[in-house]
């Protein structure tokens, strides 16, 4: 219940919630519905893979982000904190 406490006070009230996670466990299941029998592993690796690309940029554009790298950064070790999906 006070993990939520080591980050910054501004996050809070994003993060209280598993809101997110539902809803994104939900668009999941609703789209690996509609593709019914999947002929292996693998395609449905990457349809659940193409969704949390789609949703990780929708979260990275969106107004008002749900958790930004900068307000993040005092948290990390690092001194370069970087975007997995950034390629330097």
């Amino acid at each position: 219940m006070l993990a939520n406490m080591i980050f910054p006070k501004d996050h809070w009230q994003k993060i209280y919630s598993t809101n997110c996670l539902e809803r994104l466990n939900s668009e999941i299941k609703r789209r690996t519905e509609v593709g019914g029998i999947f002929p292996n592993e693998k395609a449905i690796t990457r349809l659940v893979g193409a969704i949390l690309l789609e949703q990780s940029d929708e979260w990275a554009v969106q107004r008002g982000r749900y958790i930004t790298l900068e307000t993040i950064a005092p948290l990390s070790g690092d001194p370069i904190v970087m975007l997995s999906a950034v390629i330097v």
